[in-house]
């Protein structure tokens, strides 16, 4: 599984009685389980990896693509009728893909949550005899979500959307089986319900994005209403940081350079700060430490420019959460971090890779709470321009107000059967 999957799960696990289990990798796994899981991800990684070969790189995926693609949202039909990729997983059931780890987890029967349908789906058709929870992790969701005969399902799913909900529902999941819940973000940077924590680091946030009170000016009684004040600091307690994050497969890294190429003459004033994420992908940490090198640099690293990199996911999401509450911009492709904009982060968006990330993106814009990327090498133009003119402190705040950013907070109060803090004013 990727990012996209276990970085929600991350922010959920001490909600777990035990460690949480990776259902592609855990102790004990069969060979044969293990190998379909493996088969799946190195497919995705290469495909992901070729798109930008001409002609043939560029087919590849978008044949690939099909199979994860989402319909028209209008007009509302009924789609339950399941598609090639939904009827090939359960053929996998039936030669027993799954059976090992349900039975295991079956021997402890606790309300199972997932953030992977496949998991769900796994555990509905080995008979787990507990509860099954599954959380979906985009804007919009494919018919791959719903199961093979979705009307008489049992899976509750914990929606992150509202539109995800809708599609839920169009998938042919009964309306009893979905709470709209909002997507899981760490609670480290949410706080408790009060979210004194999240409106203090979005205070800060807009002090950087909004240095001519151009937003505050214009804005200050939205202010009020959703952070309690009507100003900011009179300066942030870090300088303006730039996170860019690759893909989960590396891809894109060369814009981190670019980025950083164009912020040079800011960063060597430390009048900015970056954060290349390479996540825990080796051969991308290696490519910013030799890039930076031949850009001269890397005198800056550790300094105005950091190089995020853990050996494993569990390490890189912590750290990772940890320099979000100092992010003022990010800068990523249209993935599950797009919900981060719930923080009140405005993000950048680099170029699309698939179905899942055009619909990604498309909300992001939507909300107001995202721009695609200009050129990178012109970044110390727009990008500082858009900063001076309070663009990105607006965004900010469209991200708070408009993304479900309650999702950690409404899975415990799904399981503790108490009624969803309310997303949208709608």
């Amino acid at each position: 599984m990727g990012y996209g999957h276990q970085r929600p799960a991350h922010a959920l696990k001490h909600l777990a009685h035990s460690p949480v289990i990776t259902a592609n990798n855990y102790l004990g796994i069969p060979v044969k389980d293990r190998n379909v899981w493996l088969n799946s991800q190195k497919f995705y990684e290469y495909v992901s990896r070729i798109k930008h070969i001409p002609f043939i790189g560029g087919w590849i995926f978008d044949t690939y693509d099909k199979f994860q693609s989402i319909g028209q949202y209008y007009p509302y039909r009924d789609l339950s009728k399941p598609n090639f990729a939904v009827k090939q997983t359960y053929r996998l059931f039936k030669k027993g893909w799954g059976k090992h780890l349900i039975d295991k987890l079956s021997k402890q029967p606790t309300p199972l949550i997932t953030t992977f349908f496949t998991v769900a789906f796994m555990a509905e058709y080995h008979n787990y005899p507990g509860p099954i929870y599954c959380v979906t992790t985009d804007s919009d969701i494919s018919r791959a979500w719903a199961p093979l005969e979705p009307h008489k399902t049992r899976i509750i799913y914990l929606a992150s959307t509202d539109r995800a909900y809708s599609r839920l529902k169009e998938y042919g999941i009964p309306e009893k089986n979905i709470l709209l819940c909002g997507f899981p973000l760490p609670q480290e940077n949410i706080g408790d319900e009060r979210l004194l924590h999240l409106k203090e680091r979005i205070l800060n946030r807009l002090s950087n994005l909004d240095p001519n009170h151009s937003y505050l000016k214009r804005h200050y009684q939205d202010m009020a209403r959703y952070l309690g004040a009507a100003f900011y600091p009179k300066k942030a307690d870090h300088p303006i940081t730039i996170t860019f994050a690759v893909g989960g497969a590396g891809a894109q890294k060369e814009i981190g350079i670019e980025l950083a190429k164009s912020l040079a003459p800011q960063l060597c004033k430390q009048e900015l700060r970056i954060n290349l994420v390479a996540a825990t992908h080796k051969f991308v940490r290696d490519y910013f430490q030799e890039e930076l090198r031949k850009q001269g640099l890397d005198h800056l690293y550790g300094s105005c420019i950091n190089i995020i990199y853990e050996p494993t996911k569990d390490k890189y999401f912590e750290t990772f959460n940890q320099i979000i509450d100092q992010t003022d911009v990010l800068w990523t492709k249209p993935s599950e971090l797009c919900f981060f904009a719930g923080l009140g982060i405005p993000i950048i968006l680099s170029p699309t890779i698939g179905a899942q990330e055009d619909s990604n993106s498309r909300w992001v814009k939507n909300m107001g709470a995202g721009f695609e990327q200009g050129d990178p090498q012109y970044a110390n133009e727009w990008l500082l321009d858009w900063i001076q003119k309070g663009f990105l402190a607006e965004a900010a705040m469209k991200g708070f107000i408009e993304a479900p950013y309650l999702g950690t907070l409404n899975v415990e109060r799904a399981l503790a059967g108490k009624s969803m803090l309310k997303l949208y004013d709608y």
